[in-house]
C-alpha cells in the first residue's frame, strides 16, 4: 500500500511543525505551505499527488476558503478531502465551509488524537474512491444490456465488488461510485451490524473501526445477514433499492449538512451521496430500505 500524501497549509511555523512532526511520526508524507497561494501552486503542478489537504482557514495572499473554494472548481482535485483547521468555531462559519466543501473540522489548538483519527479516515476513505474508480475503468459495460437484476452481500469486500459493478453502468461511474458505496457501507454498519453514529465517531478515533466490522460480523446473529440491491435500468433512469435487515436508525438528520457533526470524523456519506451522485434518494420506513435514482440525462462533472 502506497504512502498517503498530505498537504498541510498553515501560517504559524509552530502549528506546522506539530502537523509535519505526528504525521511523520505515523508514515505520511507530508509537503508543507505556509500560504494558500503557494499552497495552490503545489496543488496545480501535482494533483494526482496528494490524499488530503489540512488548511488553515485564515493565511495570507489566498485563505483557506479561496484555495479550497479553486480545488472544488478543478477536475483533479474536487475529490480530495480539506481538512479545515480553525478557531471560528460559530455555526455560521462552520456552516459556509461546509457548503463551499470542507470535509472535516478540526479546532485550534490542535488535538494530537483527534488530529491523526481525522487524516486517517479522509486518507482510508479517499484511497478507497481512487480505487473504486480504478477498477470502474478496467470493467466491461455487460451490465448496460441488463434491464433488471437482485445482488447480495456482506462483507465490506463484496461491497466494494459490487459498487464498481453497478457504477460501470452509470453516467458519470465515479461519482456513483462513491455514493453507491457510502450506501452499501451504511447498510452493511448501521443497519445489520447495528453500529450506531456515535459508537462509529469512537471507533475511528481509537483506530479499531474496522476491527469491530470483523468482530461483529462473527457473531453467530449477524452470520447469516445479508443486504439485497435491486437493480433497474430504463430508458429514463437508473435504479438502485438497498435494504438491510436492520432495525433502521434516524435517517433525516444525515441527509442535510450539520454544524454539529463538522468535527466529527464521519456522519457524511448519505448527504455526500444524496447531493453529489444520486437524482434522487429517498429513505423507507425506519431507514433500512433506501432507493437512489439516477436520471440518463444527468450531466457530466
Amino acid at each position: 500500500m502506497m504512502t498517503p500524501t498530505v498537504l498541510a497549509v498553515d501560517d504559524e511555523p509552530t502549528a506546522l511543525n506539530i502537523i509535519r512532526t505526528l504525521l511523520r511520526t505515523e508514515n505520511y508524507q507530508v509537503i508543507t505551505a505556509d500560504n494558500g497561494q503557494d499552497a495552490w501552486k503545489l496543488l496545480k503542478k501535482s494533483p494526482e499527488k496528494y490524499d488530503a489537504v489540512i488548511l488553515d482557514r485564515m493565511m495570507p495572499k489566498m485563505n483557506g476558503m479561496s484555495v479550497l473554494m479553486k480545488m472544488r472548481s478543478h477536475k483533479s482535485l474536487k475529490m480530495v478531502p480539506v481538512i479545515f483547521q480553525t478557531s471560528m468555531a460559530d455555526e455560521e462559519n462552520i456552516l459556509e465551509g461546509l457548503r463551499a466543501g470542507v470535509d472535516y473540522y478540526l479546532t485550534k489548538p490542535l488535538n494530537k488524537e483527534i488530529l491523526l483519527a481525522t487524516v486517517k479516515t479522509a486518507t482510508s476513505v479517499y484511497t478507497t474512491y481512487k480505487s473504486l474508480w480504478e477498477h470502474i475503468r478496467k470493467r466491461e459495460d455487460a451490465l448496460m444490456l441488463m434491464k433488471k437484476g437482485m445482488f447480495e452481500f456482506r462483507t465490506m469486500d463484496e461491497a466494494r465488488i459490487l459498487a464498481t459493478l453497478l457504477a460501470s453502468v452509470c453516467p458519470v461511474p465515479d461519482r456513483a461510485a462513491l455514493g453507491l458505496w457510502e450506501l452499501l457501507i451504511n447498510a452493511l454498519e448501521h443497519g445489520n451490524l447495528g453500529i450506531s453514529y456515535e459508537e462509529k465517531s469512537r471507533l475511528i478515533e481509537k483506530d479499531k473501526w474496522c476491527d469491530e466490522i470483523k468482530w461483529r460480523m462473527s457473531v453467530p446473529e449477524n452470520a447469516s445477514k445479508k443486504i439485497v440491491v435491486n437493480f433497474e435500468h430504463s430508458d429514463s433512469e437508473i435504479r438502485f433499492m438497498i435494504r438491510d435487515q436492520g432495525k433502521g436508525f434516524e435517517w433525516q438528520s444525515f441527509m442535510e449538512l450539520n454544524p454539529e457533526r463538522a468535527f466529527a470524523p464521519n456522519g457524511r456519506g448519505i448527504h455526500l451521496a444524496k447531493s453529489l451522485s444520486f437524482d434522487r434518494l429517498e429513505y423507507v420506513g425506519t431507514g433500512n430500505e433506501v432507493t437512489a435514482s439516477i436520471y440518463k440525462a444527468q450531466r457530466n462533472i
